[in-house]
């Protein structure tokens, strides 16, 4: 009897936002719960989701279809769809961290899990996490910075593990 070998699913996450922090890590653990074998190589911007001090904010500045919901007050309000204006959501200070407040309240309203409990089930679940090692001397990172379990690695070490991936997408 020939043993088949899983599935396998190889990654790329390159932004850092907290929006684009959601699909590898939802993705990757969703994958392994499945029973696939998953990587995923951060590199740019993206590595800085395996920073012990995870800071990743919404930059809705740089996603005009962003719809801004309110979680909070009464369901009608709750419902409204607020359109911001760039000029406001670039200019004005705070707006940022104000975005990224609403949308963590939002998430938690849903009882959709944190991205530090999505990473920790992909540390958990066995996940390959490679952070990619230029992109680590270009920002002056260094590993103490990064979470316990990730690898560093550059393209080739990616490569590697993709090559004999059935599927491969880049978040």
């Amino acid at each position: 009897m020939s043993e088949t070998k899983p599935k396998r699913l190889a990654l790329i996450a390159s932004q850092g936002t907290l929006d684009w922090a959601y699909p590898p890590f939802i993705l990757a653990s969703t994958a392994a719960a499945m029973d696939m074998e998953v990587g995923i190589f951060f590199t740019f911007y993206g590595l800085t989701l395996l920073q012990k001090d995870l800071s990743a904010k919404v930059a809705p500045q740089t996603n005009p279809a962003m719809p801004m919901k309110m979680p909070f007050g009464p369901q009608g309000f709750q419902n409204i769809s607020w359109p911001i204006p760039n000029v406001i959501a670039g200019n004005v200070p705070g707006f940022e961290t104000m975005a990224t407040s609403l949308m963590k309240k939002t998430f938690a309203n849903k009882g959709v899990a944190s991205i530090e409990e999505l990473r920790d089930i992909c540390v958990e679940m066995g996940v390959k996490l490679i952070g990619c090692q230029m992109t680590m001397d270009v920002f002056g990172f260094t590993k103490d910075q990064f979470i316990d379990g990730v690898d560093l690695g550059g393209a080739a070490t990616f490569l590697e593990f993709a090559a004999d991936s059935d599927i491969s997408l880049f978040v």
